[in-house]
């Protein structure tokens, strides 16, 4: 039978992806980034034909409540 090599091999070494990797880590999302990719989530789900609009799906965010829910 012929031995196959195996798919499974270390990741090369990328020091800048890994020191980008690693800024990321410490990044505090804030607010106005938060708001931004819930719309951006909202406009992509909307289903296809619909009329959402990226500003529609922009003002639905600010309607939006989080609410935590008590342990």
């Amino acid at each position: 039978m012929v031995e196959r090599k195996s798919a499974l091999k270390r990741a090369p070494v990328r020091p800048e992806l890994d020191a980008l990797i690693e800024k990321a880590k410490l990044h505090v999302v804030t607010d106005e980034e938060l708001k931004a990719q819930r719309a951006s989530f909202v406009y992509g789900n909307a289903p296809e034909g619909s009329r959402i609009t990226r500003e529609s799906a922009a003002a639905s965010v600010d309607r939006l409540r989080v609410l935590k829910v008590p342990a």
